[in-house]
């Protein structure tokens, strides 16, 4: 269910997951007035324990929602720190890659090139899909038969390329950082503690004993588009590539229309 919710585009998910609990919330408050209460002949008198009952839950509830945003969240900017030193990583050995002679230079540099445009033209959309992508594993391997076997002929040419080196070894790390952040995610159980505890928080509601149906429907509607909102946040940044809040390519394609045109 999980996969499916990141998938949908952001306004759909929020009118999805807003229907689902105010459903929730009027469907509980209509068994609760009209089944439960007068079974357990509940009175105003009796509004104090379910009180103190909720609050408690709320207040369970808010905190592990609030950790549970606050920790997506810094893995989303995480993620985009990743993404934002590959296409720096990528920039440096280009402009190392220019200091070489040809035929080295040309040939290195349109692999460079190649490398780049296929992360936005092919693996991005992978990336979307929550699919680590493979083809840029061949991109790389290309890319160091061309480098290793170069011998530098000079000092400075040697410095250059010890420097090359470097910049294509970090180049690899980042590119193993950002793979390894396509299914980044929740766990599992955290989603058993946050879906249905926004729907017990809901239903809990509707044991108050509140004169006006109305009042306490419209409070209850309220409760859970909140409540919506706060596992929308959650949801649209669990997965840092995927759905439509997900991270563009757009360190990469800057990098290809300012350095490699």
């Amino acid at each position: 269910m999980i996969d499916f919710l990141c998938s949908l585009p952001a306004w759909l998910l929020a009118i999805v997951l807003n229907v689902w609990l105010t459903s929730v919330a009027l469907a509980g408050l209509w068994v609760v007035r009209r089944l439960i209460q007068p079974r357990l002949h509940l009175g105003y008198e009796d509004a104090y324990f379910p009180a103190v009952i909720v609050q408690s839950v709320m207040l369970l509830y808010g905190l592990i929602a609030a950790l549970t945003a606050v920790g997506v969240w810094q893995r989303y900017n995480d993620v985009s720190g990743v993404v934002s030193a590959e296409a720096t990583a990528i920039a440096s050995l280009w402009r190392d890659l220019g200091g070489y002679p040809e035929p080295f230079r040309g040939e290195s540099r349109e692999t460079l090139r190649g490398y780049s445009e296929q992360i936005v033209r092919d693996a991005w959309p992978l990336q979307r899909r929550g699919e680590i992508p493979r083809e840029g594993v061949e991109w790389m391997d290309r890319l160091q038969e061309i480098i290793y076997p170069f011998e530098p002929a000079t000092e400075s040419q040697r410095i250059l390329h010890a420097e090359t080196l470097r910049a294509f070894n970090q180049l690899v790390q980042q590119r193993r950082q950002r793979l390894d952040c396509v299914q980044a995610a929740l766990p599992a159980v955290m989603w058993w503690v946050l879906l249905p505890g926004a729907m017990a928080c809901v239903v809990l509601c509707g044991f108050f004993h509140v004169a006006s149906v109305r009042f306490q429907a419209l409070m209850l509607v309220a409760l859970a588009g909140f409540l919506a909102m706060v596992l929308f946040v959650i949801i649209v940044m669990d997965r840092p590539f995927v759905g439509g809040m997900g991270i563009p390519p757009d360190s990469y394609q800057l990098v290809i229309d300012h350095h490699m045109k």
